[in-house]
């Protein structure tokens, strides 16, 4: 992906930021991945926690690089391109986290009117969201990080409502 960026131009911004997601992208994808050992263990909000965490923390170090990155709409366009050719699109985020709670909801420990993907989406928006936040008013303008993360997946709602 790196290359297809890079092909005119050397350092800077667009570097920065191919670095970061190379650093971070794979643990990031590795937390959601591993959700898939807590299957039926402990409970679905505990075992979300830490990627709500993670996921705050990851967008937290993306974001601030991808702005700069992004100044030139011809960037943009092949930055998508290059994201569509390799695969890495938002779907490789959505995906294990809505397997994750399918199967969670197989086993009834999520109710059956949960959209897993919908859910997922959702959670990975407020990591996003949070992130955004402080990178543009500051770490103190609202909740902890660890608020945010509990809110994040308390409002989810994913417990199921007892008959």
């Amino acid at each position: 992906m790196a290359v297809s960026l890079r092909e005119d131009r050397s350092g800077g911004s667009v570097d920065h930021f191919l670095a970061l997601l190379q650093d971070r992208l794979p643990l990031w994808l590795s937390i959601l991945h591993d959700l898939s050992y807590r299957i039926g263990k402990g409970s679905v909000a505990d075992n979300l926690l830490p990627v709500a965490r993670a996921g705050i923390n990851y967008y937290i170090d993306v974001q601030s690089a991808a702005l700069p990155a992004f100044t030139s709409p011809k960037v943009t366009v092949r930055f998508r391109e290059a994201v569509r050719d390799t695969g890495l699109g938002p779907r490789t985020e959505v995906a294990p986290l809505a397997a994750y709670l399918a199967a969670e909801q197989d086993l009834g420990r999520i109710g059956p009117e949960v959209d897993p993907e919908a859910s997922a989406r959702l959670l990975i928006a407020g990591c996003f969201h949070r992130a955004y936040l402080e990178m543009f008013v500051g770490a103190d303008a609202g909740p902890t990080l660890e608020a945010s993360a509990r809110e994040i997946v308390r409002e989810l709602r994913l417990d199921p409502v007892p008959a």
